[in-house]
């Protein structure tokens, strides 16, 4: 199987950073793979030609689809008229559902098998859905406790392989070391600002994140905060977000350290994270750090996603338990005044902060073992094999 080619798409930074596990992963099992992919920084240092760049395609919602269907198109374009010339041996999908699964029609048209690795969230809203994975994709790999069971139903080829975070969400620095590499006053208590990592996210949570912070601080001056910033984020998200945390601080007086390249270091460090719903709730509850989540739509994409949903919570963390562990504060609710009642009961209630610490704990617990992505590459080899197999 010398010079095989893979083809992979990964459309956002979460994405980005499980694919390039699993690239090495791939990668010790033959060395020989040529991996291309639509991907970020990530997947390039893992080893992979990257045809198309992620941050092109990272929108959330119809609504903002629509204000970014041309790049969304042109890549479209660029990756199948990719497949079509290379045929390469196996196409892997990672989550991000809308884009990937008409490149899974175009690959399963071509003869091309499709590996899901990370499911998207159908059981949540359009689990319609499932029968078009079932009719295109060949095999999955789920990283979430419940995923097997639903897919399996539907008689879907489905292997649970555990959490990939619990692979990578490892802090580099002691507490004392983060505040003094970011020049963080020693005896602060620290909350960690994360909101989101999609410049539509960031877009329409930076505001709200830092009026949260500044309320914080009026009741507790003691209190510093932290942004991490994304990686993979475009050069005008970059200058978005440092515009709005150099007028924050110019109006309000108070600093908000940005952070990079440091984000598990950040939330280790901190008291307290208030976070975009998304994958960082997971790494939070992983690093056994009390948050509280919220999120913003596009008024109509929320409407109509009230209209389709079908889970009680938002957030991975209580998916998973449940139950509600985390506050999640949502739409019209998400205002400054809401987050930051939160966020003083977690700072001053140490019975609240405690409980939700031990139900983190059993969270993490259901996550499987460590190794998710060496499990997912083998499924790949595997999958790989079989088709010269059935080729010979």
């Amino acid at each position: 199987m010398s010079c095989e080619k893979i083809f992979l798409i990964a459309g956002e930074a979460s994405g980005d950073q499980h694919a390039a596990d699993l690239v090495r992963n791939l990668k010790l099992l033959n060395q020989d793979l040529r991996v291309y992919a639509v991907g970020g920084e990530g997947l390039k240092r893992a080893g992979a030609r990257i045809i198309v760049r992620s941050s092109e395609l990272s929108v959330v919602g119809a609504v903002e689809v629509l204000h970014h269907i041309r790049p969304i198109l042109k890549a479209y374009r660029r990756v199948v008229n990719w497949l079509e010339s290379e045929r390469p041996s196996l196409l892997i999908l990672v989550d991000f559902p809308e884009f990937n699964l008409l490149i899974a029609k175009k690959a399963k048209a071509l003869g091309i098998p499709v590996f899901y690795f990370i499911s998207p969230q159908i059981w949540a809203w359009r689990q319609g859905r499932v029968r078009k994975i079932k009719r295109l994709v060949d095999r999955m790999a789920v990283i979430l406790p419940f995923e097997k069971d639903f897919y399996r139903n539907y008689g879907i080829d489905v292997e649970f392989v555990g959490h990939p975070l619990l692979d990578s969400v490892k802090p580099r620095m002691s507490r004392e070391e983060f505040f003094n590499k970011f020049s963080i006053p020693g005896s602060a208590r620290l909350v960690c600002l994360l909101p989101g990592s999609r410049s539509g996210e960031i877009r329409r949570h930076l505001n709200l994140f830092l009026k949260t912070a500044g309320k914080i601080s009026r009741q507790h001056p003691d209190c510093s905060f932290c942004l991490p910033l994304a990686p993979g984020l475009s050069g005008d998200i970059e200058r978005f977000i440092n515009k709005g945390v150099r007028d924050f601080t110019k109006s309000s007086k108070l600093e908000v350290y940005l952070v990079r390249d440091s984000a598990h270091d950040a939330m280790a460090a901190s008291d307290l994270v208030i976070a975009a719903s998304g994958t960082v709730t997971l790494e939070a509850a992983i690093l056994r750090v009390p948050m509280i989540v919220t999120y913003r739509l596009a008024p109509l994409t929320y409407f109509a996603g009230r209209l389709l949903v079908r889970v009680k919570w938002v957030s991975l963390v209580n998916l998973i338990a449940g139950r509600q562990v985390v506050p999640e504060i949502l739409q019209d609710k998400a205002i400054p005044e809401n987050l930051c009642d939160q966020a003083l009961r977690l700072l001053e209630d140490h019975e609240a902060r405690t409980a939700m610490i031990r139900q983190l704990d059993e969270i993490v617990g259901l996550l499987g073992k460590p190794g998710a992505a060496h499990r997912a590459a083998s499924l790949v080899q595997s999958m790989l094999m079989q088709t010269h197999a059935d080729k010979a």
